[in-house]
């Protein structure tokens, strides 16, 4: 398994490496060696990688801090409170459809919003984020309840004999004791909305406003001139910043995808 899943990535980074700009010559790894691609991903001017890639840390990391606090508020009320509809919203919550499904009827609610209010409509990051948030209340709120579900419910009543309302339970208590699935949720979330390229290519036109699965396709879309080495190089500056996240929040991905597991 680890050989089946490796070889994708070294023969990603062994394609950033061609010098030649070609698939055909990574076919065997690394049998040539050069930092061509890189150079041209970066200093490219019809190719603005940095502009791209900061557009993306942008987009992902607003998105991942509201879809987790979104999701910890709705999390928080169906594990803690108990009102009409709860059951149902549970369940309406599992069974949502993907935005694949709705592109076109995001793009024509985008183009509304547009003559109404320009600056979080179609060709915004701001209106491109509202629509990620779109999708928060979905799996990743039933993934925070079976968490939520894990901490003793006698702490929220000696915090409310104590004077604490609902909010400052939530803000002062709840969330330090279910840090590990936040980190779950948030990783999910940045990487699912920096590896997104339907959404973004559908949503933000200018070249200075699009992320960088919209911005490095731009590189290949064109088959007669394709450049695989430099999209190979952008794809791997890509998950850089994605491996350090993983990384850093490891520990608590862990003991947030196995907690709560026998709710």
């Amino acid at each position: 398994m680890v050989v089946f899943s490796g070889f994708p990535l070294l023969y990603v980074l062994s394609a950033s490496l061609n010098p030649h700009g070609t698939l055909t010559g990574s076919n065997q790894l690394f049998s040539r060696i050069g930092f061509d691609a890189y150079a041209r991903i970066l200093s490219t001017p019809e190719a603005p990688f940095a502009l791209w890639f900061g557009n993306t840390i942008i987009i992902a990391a607003t998105t991942s801090i509201l879809t987790v606090f979104l999701g910890a508020l709705a999390a928080y009320s169906f594990s803690r409170m108990r009102f009409t509809g709860r059951r149902v919203g549970l369940l309406t919550l599992v069974q949502m459809f993907p935005q694949l499904l709705a592109v076109v009827a995001i793009f024509l609610v985008m183009s509304t919003i547009s003559d109404l209010f320009p600056a979080i409509g179609l060709n915004t990051q701001i209106g491109l984020i509202m629509v990620y948030l779109g999708g928060a209340l979905s799996v990743n709120t039933y993934l925070m309840y079976g968490f939520f579900n894990t901490i003793p419910a006698s702490i929220d009543e000696a915090a409310k004999i104590d004077g604490a309302s609902h909010a400052r339970i939530f803000f002062t208590i709840i969330l330090r004791l279910v840090a590990p699935i936040l980190a779950v949720v948030g990783l999910l979330s940045f990487i699912a909305t920096t590896n997104d390229f339907v959404v973004a290519s559908v949503l933000l036109i200018d070249p200075d406003k699009q992320t960088l699965a919209v911005g490095l396709y731009r590189l290949v879309s064109n088959p007669n001139y394709a450049d695989w080495s430099a999209f190979s190089a952008g794809a791997v500056l890509a998950a850089l910043p994605v491996m350090a996240l993983f990384l850093y929040l490891q520990k608590c991905i862990v003991g947030g995808l196995t907690a709560g597991s026998d709710k």
